[in-house]
């Protein structure tokens, strides 16, 4: 199987969790930290899902779950411990078009949740396809360990530097070199940087030209 690997925004996008324990709260989590508004239906919910209740993080509706819940949904995650259960919930959603995970169940997913490494805005995900998550998250451990802590932050004073040159420098070759040459040196946030002395010049020389 050829999966086509993305990173969705889901800021504000009604997402629909169906189920509140053990298998379900790290999808919830994920959703959350994606900033999805998030409906979780189960009739009992694991102590930390109530806590996300209680805060507004979630709504949480106490009840078995029902075909119209997944109308309206942009994303839908069965998550109970039930097998016919998700399976009748992916049946439902995609029927409607709605793309849906049916948790540890491959056959019945249209998405896979990646293992994660994250450094401020930079994210690695890795997917094994639902073949060994385990695998994929002892890769992303190694992977963790290796990268430098501080790659949040330089790649916050990259992208700066990137937006800077961007709006000065017209789509080319000339700028493609520039900011790949750029995303290899140390960017720092002084003004008497390195990378935006190198930056700087290149940007006065074009305002010369013109």
């Amino acid at each position: 199987m050829s999966l086509f690997p993305l990173f969705l925004k889901l800021t504000a996008r009604p997402c629909l969790v169906v189920g509140a324990g053990a298998i379900a709260e790290g999808k919830i989590g994920a959703l959350l930290e994606s900033e999805a508004t998030v409906t979780v239906v189960a009739p009992q919910a694991d102590p930390h899902v109530e806590e996300w209740a209680a805060s507004g993080e979630i709504t949480l509706l106490r009840r078995e779950y029902v075909t119209s819940d997944v109308e309206g949904m942009f994303l839908v995650v069965a998550g109970t411990n039930v097998p016919p259960v998700n399976r009748a919930v992916y049946a439902a959603a995609t029927e409607r078009g709605i793309l849906c995970n049916a948790v540890d169940d491959p056959p019945y997913c249209d998405f896979y949740f990646p293992s994660i490494v994250r450094r401020g805005e930079l994210q690695i995900a890795i997917s094994t396809a639902g073949e060994s998550p385990a695998f994929a998250q002892q890769l992303r451990k190694e992977l963790n360990e290796q990268l430098p802590k501080d790659l949040g932050p330089w790649l916050m004073e990259l992208g700066r530097l990137r937006r800077e040159v961007t709006a000065v420098e017209p789509l080319g070759e000339p700028r493609k070199m520039l900011l790949h040459q750029l995303a290899k040196r140390e960017v720092c946030g002084a003004q008497d940087c390195p990378t935006r002395m190198i930056a700087r010049e290149h940007m006065a020389s074009i305002k010369r030209v013109s």
